[in-house]
């Protein structure tokens, strides 16, 4: 593994950070399970331990989740960009949504933030992480390897 990648990830990773208590953001994973066919991405919540190594070295809050974060190798994408780089690598008819970025982006994180920020109370929240079921766990960022 290269000092320039953060932990965990290598240069063709495509890793997607999500909130493991976010009934909004359990959400997005289940859908890219879904709906990534290709197996394009792996998935990891802000707090597990993979999460939480990958936000310190980006120098990201470990203790508090305001943003979903997409990691391509070395290169870190948060907010609307984060979503619309994820969804424009997806089948269609979702790589579509990707048309979005034709938007200024002071706009489109405007739009990410309302909901970003009132996701617990539009969506509510778990008590603790969810764990990935059986059959999906190897879609998710796994440390031991």
């Amino acid at each position: 593994m290269s000092e320039n990648l953060p932990p965990l990830i290598q240069a063709d990773d495509r890793v997607v950070l999500f909130d493991g208590v976010c009934k909004l953001c359990n959400g997005w994973a289940k859908f890219l399970i879904r709906h990534d066919s290709g197996h394009s991405f792996k998935l990891a919540s802000v707090q597990s331990p993979e999460g939480q190594a990958i936000l310190g070295w980006f120098d990201l809050p470990t203790d508090r989740f305001d943003t979903m974060a997409y990691v391509e190798g070395d290169r870190l994408f948060v907010r609307s960009e984060a979503v619309l780089r994820v969804v424009g690598q997806l089948p269609r008819p979702w790589r579509l949504a990707a048309a979005l970025r034709l938007l200024p982006r002071p706009l489109r994180d405007w739009c990410y933030d309302r909901i970003a920020l009132n996701r617990y109370r539009l969506f509510g929240r778990y008590d603790s992480c969810l764990l990935p079921a059986a059959d999906h766990a190897r879609r998710f960022l796994d440390g031991r390897t």
